[in-house]
């Protein structure tokens, strides 16, 4: 490596050692300033935050709701930029200010605090520098901690487990130009019938929707602020890519392929670490044909005559009343069979109904007969009677009604 990129890597290296520092100064001093103002028992953040990014054009918008929908979160999605119109960021230019950094945390950090997002929220356009990323990476290490802290007191249930995902939908350039092209003349068409009707609501007339240099630039500047921010929490939080050039209803099923639950994520991982002792239907699943074979050859070879008998019995008793019952696809069979009395018969039933295509599920129910009653003492003698009730499902038949 010559003198040149050595100088170039230091210089670098010495910018991002600058912003992890400055960005520790403020997220301290922003935590400071939450702490005394709310109380540290009251920094109840969103235990979900989805920081979304989307290329110009690439329907963040209108696939937003859905995120929500999917993730169950019920608050509106928070755009940083309208933030820096409110009446606090304006107050802070009126004087002659800049909204930097420090001043986009303090105003963000508030934002989460309030108890609508609480069950979680959607982060619009952030972060977008260096040191936002940096902050958030601090939010999500003093999240947990918060945590630590209030296990075992009553506040406990209002620290959650942080879970944050990066969720970017994707088009590139050429798409995202064209987009945004089309949008501008929809926006011209609409606005254009809403001043000759009197009725509706004009639509934003976006520049950037009319003049395809400017929406190249806007294109430019994600790609190169808001995308590489993202990108660079990849390693750290859940990551999401959509391919935002298919069709709308593709994208909505990689949204939620993307984001179906998973309990190792968003569980506390002492709550994942009990549940996980129970297998995932999808397990079991993955070999049931092949362990339901293994049994009815076992029954065959090990227990051939009751299995036999069991047989026997499903064919010549059973199955007539299942074939009456072919158009509903379901029965109820009630049998005081002495053959069942042994548990492994009611195994076999189940395993023999399975193989053939159907859903067997058995009730016993135990009733008591009086047989004998002692006039003297008052005392009844019964005898218990065993009725099992099988229920069999399947595939009704598909008829022609009317």
């Amino acid at each position: 490596m010559n003198r040149s990129s050595t100088n170039l890597t230091e210089k670098k290296q010495s910018r991002t050692d600058l912003e992890v520092k400055d960005a520790q100064l403020i997220f301290n001093s922003v935590l400071k300033d939450l702490e005394a103002e709310y109380g540290r028992n009251q920094l109840r953040f969103p235990k979900e935050l989805i920081l979304l990014g989307g290329a110009p054009g690439a329907g963040k918008g209108t696939n937003t709701d859905y995120i929500r929908k999917v993730r169950d979160i019920t608050s509106k999605p928070i755009v940083v930029s309208a933030l820096l119109d409110s009446p606090e960021a304006k107050a802070i230019k009126a004087r002659g200010g800049m909204v930097g950094d420090r001043e986009v945390i303090g105003i963000l950090f508030r934002e989460l605090l309030k108890p609508e997002h609480q069950a979680g929220a959607i982060l619009d356009g952030f972060p977008r520098t260096k040191v936002q990323v940096e902050c958030l990476k601090m939010l999500n290490d003093e999240m947990k901690s918060l945590r630590r802290e209030h296990a075992g007191s009553p506040e406990q249930v209002h620290f959650k487990q942080p879970c944050f995902h990066i969720m970017v939908l994707f088009v590139d350039e050429a798409e995202s130009i064209s987009r945004q092209m089309t949008r501008g003349r929809q926006v011209i068409a609409h606005n254009e019938e809403v001043k000759r009707t009197g009725t509706g609501t004009l639509w934003e007339e976006r520049p950037t929707d009319f003049n395809e240099d400017l929406a190249r630039n806007r294109y430019r500047v994600f790609k190169e602020h808001t995308y590489d921010a993202l990108v660079s929490l990849k390693q750290i939080f859940h990551y999401h890519f959509i391919n935002a050039q298919a069709p709308m209803e593709v994208v909505k099923d990689n949204i939620l392929r993307e984001l179906e639950y998973q309990s190792s994520l968003e569980l506390d991982p002492h709550t994942f670490h009990s549940v996980s002792r129970i297998p995932l239907a999808s397990d079991i699943l993955l070999h049931a044909r092949r362990d339901l074979v293994s049994r009815l050859d076992a029954y065959a070879m090990n227990h051939s005559d009751l299995f036999e008998q069991v047989i026997e019995l499903i064919e010549s008793k059973m199955m007539p009343i299942v074939i009456r019952h072919a158009i509903s696809g379901y029965c109820s069979i009630n049998t005081e069979s002495e053959l069942f009395g042994n548990p492994l018969s009611l195994k076999m039933l189940i395993d023999v109904f399975s193989e053939r295509g159907f859903h067997a599920s058995i009730d016993l129910q135990r009733d008591q007969i009086p047989v004998r009653f002692n006039l003297k003492t008052g005392e009844v003698v019964c005898s218990e009677k065993k009725v099992y009730r099988i229920a069999i499902r399947f595939r009704g038949s598909e008829i022609r009604r009317g």
